[in-house]
């Protein structure tokens, strides 16, 4: 089964670039995994934030198929230690989806079309972090989970 990680927009710092690479690196051990980038809308200037999370939302359910299985990071998610993401992640991959895909929106979130498609959502923390960080920490957290599946000591109970 494939995982993916999809984000609105580049990462336009290289520090972040340079963490989500050396993770991105390190999760090709454990399952197959890529990381999508979806551009930024062009001619955007004059749409009001609901028109704006309306387009950014037909991107995204245009690209999904009828067997992927979609998570949201959101504010509004359910909550995970680290211990219980991974048997959780354990528990999709025994699921029947062809890809588990987890989602950052954009600047204003999601459109409703996405949370009605969303199989789920998921929270990273109570506190906020620019769309371009939580890249980085969700790619940290995935492969803390892929080590903890595999009872390897990066994650220290």
């Amino acid at each position: 089964m494939k995982t993916e990680l999809w984000a609105i927009g580049k990462t336009n710092e290289a520090y972040l670039q340079e963490g989500m690479d050396l993770y991105l690196k390190r999760l090709k051990h454990y399952l197959s995994f890529k990381m999508e980038i979806i551009p930024d809308l062009k001619k955007s200037k004059n749409l009001s934030p609901s028109q704006f999370k309306l387009k950014e939302g037909q991107l995204i359910l245009q690209k999904l198929m009828p067997g992927d299985h979609l998570i949201l990071l959101d504010e509004k998610g359910k909550s995970y230690t680290s211990v219980q993401f991974s048997k959780h992640m354990d528990h999709l991959f025994m699921g029947s989806h062809k890809r588990i895909i987890f989602l950052i929106g954009g600047a204003y979130g999601f459109s409703e079309a996405v949370y009605q498609r969303a199989n789920s959502q998921m929270n990273l923390s109570k506190m906020t972090f620019s769309h371009q960080m939580i890249r980085l920490f969700f790619l940290e957290q995935l492969y803390r989970g892929m080590t903890i599946l595999k009872g390897e000591p990066y994650h220290n109970n």
